[in-house]
């Protein structure tokens, strides 16, 4: 299948559809449930044929987070001593999820319930080859994407991962993740202080998400969340491995749409580590390697 030139993978297992769109940052444009007592659900917010044929990937299902998650300010920071400087890839003035979100990635494997995509960076403005993947496999259980990344350069590089999913938001969804901190923001959603959730931000016990307008990033998650649809008799459960321990909530004023991201790194992640030891940035030795899997798990509730 192809929109506007664009291929389209399916994959379809144990009443779960979804499509890949491998050129299109990677990204993932719909995934699909045949919910038991029938009818289907979208588990994430469906990428229409116009939004696909105009190349929009900031409105596609979800997206890869690599080399970094979030924003990174003013896209410089310095590593071993040597400076690093990124250039703008948003209308903002800070670089934002890195940039395999932006890059065509590869088909590199695909059957009926599983597929491969793959990234391969040639070093450039971010001054080290690696390759990432993006491991997809469909089954009853759920849709589990393994992420890895291999660096391909001959010194260490700085790391981080994730994925961005968009989920639907109804008026009586819920979000619940067991967290322990939490990042206060300024105006440009850059980090200022680290604090304890309060009550009504606080995921923990439940975030009404039609009532809430947020972008922060959760730390001290447990990698596990719970979002819940009453209105459609449904409950998604999403896990996810180590490093992946951040949780990043994007709920955006007056949209039909809300983001809770799994990642590994915090906010500016690369600049916060001269200051303290929690930021979550990883570094990957020369060719070694890391990977994470999130698991997408429908549920029908009574």
């Amino acid at each position: 299948m192809s929109a506007n030139g664009l291929e389209i993978l399916q994959l379809e297992s144990g009443g779960l559809h979804l499509e890949l769109c491998p050129a299109l940052g990677g990204s993932i444009t719909g995934l699909r449930w045949s919910h038991p007592a029938g009818g289907s659900i979208d588990l994430l917010r469906p990428t229409s044929p116009v939004s696909i044929a105009k190349g929009d990937i900031e409105a596609v299902s979800c997206f890869p987070l690599t080399p970094f998650s979030n924003r990174l300010r003013q896209g410089r920071f310095t590593f071993e001593g040597r400076d690093i400087v990124l250039p703008a890839n948003t209308s903002e003035p800070h670089a934002q999820h890195g940039h395999g979100w932006q890059r065509p990635w590869q088909a590199a494997n695909a059957s009926a319930e599983r597929a491969i995509l793959r990234l391969e960076h040639k070093s450039g403005d971010w001054p080290f080859d690696y390759t990432a993947e993006q491991r997809f496999r469909l089954s009853a259980g759920g849709l589990e994407v393994e992420l890895a990344a291999r660096n391909d350069s001959d010194r260490p590089m700085p790391y981080g991962f994730g994925l961005h999913p968009y989920f639907p938001r109804t008026p009586k969804s819920r979000l619940r993740a067991s967290v322990s901190g939490l990042w206060e923001t300024d105006d440009e959603v850059m980090p200022v202080r680290h604090i304890a959730p309060p009550p009504r931000l606080d995921p923990s016990t439940g975030l009404p998400v039609a009532e809430r307008s947020m972008d922060n990033a959760f730390t001290g998650w447990s990698g596990r969340a719970v979002i819940d649809w009453p209105e459609r008799v449904a409950r998604l459960t999403m896990t996810a491995t180590a490093p992946l321990r951040v949780l990043v909530v994007y709920i955006p004023p007056g949209e039909n749409y809300f983001c809770a991201e799994p990642v590994s790194n915090t906010t500016d992640a690369f600049n916060l580590v001269h200051q303290r030891s929690d930021t979550g940035m990883l570094v990957v030795p020369p060719g070694g390697s890391i990977t994470a899997s999130v698991i997408l798990r429908p549920d029908a509730t009574n």
